[in-house]
């Protein structure tokens, strides 16, 4: 009985796109890291269990982040009145050719997963470098976190400053030097297939890594049709492709494992429909997409034709770690999207971005961002007592008010897997 435990307080979660669960003084039990249940009252079966009980709080599943930049954390903020090709060579990649140093990765990455963890995200796919020995780091330091991440190695050797140019045959070694050092070392840290961009990547050096994707069986992240600029370079590179997703798809880098594509603003109609087909996940980057001017992703259009759909901070093209202000964001693209469509694609509301922010991302993890039996018990316990709130609000528009107007103070006790997770250490 000791790895079984219950808290009380206002639940709230998304089963269902669209649709909250509320349990007003509620239980959620948990044995050991997995959800047993959610409860008005608690079982009899229960009687005899630890209780933490959280009063007039709200009790949510913790914040998934589906694409992120690591080395870009030192950037926040910066060099965002530029499109998304002249900013990376002005200030992303400078930066990234700085992670061959230890001490200033250990640094940099410290304070990033301390960032995480105070705003709330609770799982994290995430972008290094190049340089395996900082990426390396990297999982290290999210390990001691308690956090959970996806974390990719970045592959580029073409088109790219010479300090971030890697050979093909070397930039293949040193990744599966990690598949095999840290594909079973974490429980909750694993690796990812992380090909920057199709620009980035020659052909030989994307066949070899979905080679790699389907011989450890891992995940791969990329980008897709972020920018004009961008997806006009894919087609001089690949003409002999009939769009972008169809030159990952040529190299087996397309749902023949768990897949995600970052952004996905300019996707056409053929790619939507090969995006549904291999269930290849988008990660909305609605903060990112503004600043870099790149546009506004057909959210709804892709939910509604199959295609799963989790969010995204993508710093540093976004300026904010925040999820709740990515899905504040998300929720304003969404209402433009709506004008620009002449109202066919229906705004989405704060119960659609909360399961996005939730389940919708975590669902790349597996049984995360819910508080369903068997799922993963990450969750995030939110006093909302310091807020504007003048009046009886429903828990609903309680926590819409805090994703609206709170911040991470708000925040009081962050949970991974069943364990409560205190503040990382800061190097």
């Amino acid at each position: 009985m000791e790895n079984l435990y219950a808290l009380k307080g206002n639940i709230i979660f998304a089963k269902e796109f669209g649709k909250y669960e509320i349990l007003e003084k509620g239980y959620v039990v948990v044995e050991g890291k997995l959800v047993k249940g959610t409860f008005e009252e608690l079982p009899k079966e229960f009687s005899n269990i630890k209780v933490i009980d959280y009063e007039d709080k709200i009790i949510i599943p913790g914040f998934v982040d589906i694409h992120v930049h690591a080395p870009q954390y030192a950037n926040l903020g910066l060099g965002l009145d530029k499109e998304l090709m002249p900013w990376l060579e002005a200030y992303t990649f400078p930066e990234e050719a700085k992670y061959f140093d230890m001490d200033y990765s250990r640094k940099v990455y410290s304070s990033f997963v301390k960032d995480l963890w105070k705003f709330g995200t609770t799982r994290a796919c995430v972008f290094a470098t190049i340089h395996k020995n900082s990426t390396k780091l990297l999982m290290d330091i999210f390990d001691e976190s308690g956090l959970g991440a996806y974390i990719g190695k970045v592959n580029m050797d073409r088109n790219s400053p010479k300090e971030l140019t890697e050979k093909c045959e070397e930039s293949l070694i040193d990744t599966e030097e990690i598949l095999k050092e840290y594909g079973s070392k974490y429980e909750r840290v694993k690796p990812i297939i992380t090909p920057r961009f199709v620009v980035s990547c020659c052909p030989e050096l994307m066949k070899g890594l979905g080679y790699l994707a389907k011989k450890y069986n891992v995940p791969v992240q990329s980008h897709l049709s972020e920018n004009a600029g961008e997806i006009n370079f894919v087609k001089e590179l690949h003409p002999e492709c009939k769009n972008y997703a169809s030159v990952y798809d040529c190299m087996g880098l397309f749902g023949e494992v768990p897949t995600i594509m970052a952004h996905c603003v300019l996707v056409d109609e053929n790619e939507i429909e090969l995006m549904a087909r291999k269930k290849v996940f988008v990660a909305h980057s609605p903060t990112s997409n503004f600043n870099l001017s790149s546009g506004i992703a057909p959210v709804r259009r892709l939910i509604t034709r199959g295609v799963p759909v989790g969010l995204a901070s993508d710093v540093g093209g976004g300026h904010t770690l925040s999820m709740t202000k990515v899905i504040v964001n998300s929720a304003q693209a969404s209402n433009i999207k709506w004008v620009e469509t002449y109202r066919v694609d229906k705004p989405l509301n704060t119960s659609e971005l909360f399961y996005l922010a939730t389940k919708g991302g975590g669902a790349f993890f597996g049984k995360v961002g819910s508080f369903e039996e068997g799922y993963e018990f990450d969750a995030l316990v939110v006093d909302d007592s310091s807020l504007t709130i003048f009046k009886d609000l429903s828990l609903a528009e309680r926590l819409q008010k805090f994703i609206y107007t709170g911040d991470d103070r708000n925040i009081k006790v962050r949970y991974v897997a069943g364990k409560e997770i205190d503040e990382p250490k800061c190097y």
